[in-house]
């Protein structure tokens, strides 16, 4: 197979040929001048950061991880509730570090009406800060864990083997999983006070 040659031709960065980051939307984000809410997920985690940019490299004002939410008594999973939880710590941290607004940073993902990253954004907006962000984009009962609550809630009394085989990871915490929005509202608190 022949390499394009030429003197028109244009190798593009390495991070965007592996589809990682889109430098045209980053400038963009960078050129605000406001610090970046940054919402990245695994399949097991959520990392929700504040940045500010830096000629040597941007730096963190405040971060929030999922597995941090067991401090506040929540299980740490990657879902609307966590995601909310790690936006509204992020957001109260990067408030005691000065910054007041935030632009919504997605990366390569593609923005969907009750998606993670909004939900974070949510968090951080409940936590203080200012932002251009929508509400339509976000779906309030996905935010504070209800639909995850009731789903277990009517799997338990129809369906043992399905219930226990969907929430196995909360059930091997001796969580139950249709206590899921009355746990969301009480770490909820604790962040508050942070």
């Amino acid at each position: 197979m022949a390499q394009a040659t030429g003197p028109v031709y244009k190798v593009a960065f390495r991070r965007r040929r592996k589809n990682l980051t889109n430098y045209a939307k980053r400038l963009a984000l960078v050129k605000g001048g406001v610090p970046r809410l940054v919402v990245r997920k695994s399949s097991k985690s959520i990392l929700v950061q504040a940045l500010t940019f830096d000629a040597k490299g941007d730096k963190v004002l405040a971060q929030a991880h999922s597995r941090d939410m067991k401090k506040y008594g929540f299980p740490a999973r990657c879902n609307s509730p966590t995601a909310y939880l790690c936006g509204l710590l992020a957001g109260r941290l990067a408030l005691k570090a000065g910054a007041k607004e935030f632009n919504l940073d997605i990366g390569m993902y593609t923005p969907s009406r009750g998606a993670l990253v909004f939900a974070a954004a949510r968090g951080a907006i409940d936590a203080g800060l200012k932002s251009n962000y929508t509400e339509e984009m976000i779906a309030e009962a996905r935010v504070n864990g209800t639909t995850i609550a009731e789903y277990a809630k009517s799997l338990k009394g129809s369906d043992e083997a399905k219930y226990s085989r969907l929430f196995s990871s909360y059930l091997k915490e001796n969580f139950q999983p249709e206590k899921l929005a009355e746990t969301f509202a009480v770490a909820k608190a604790k962040i508050g006070a942070v």
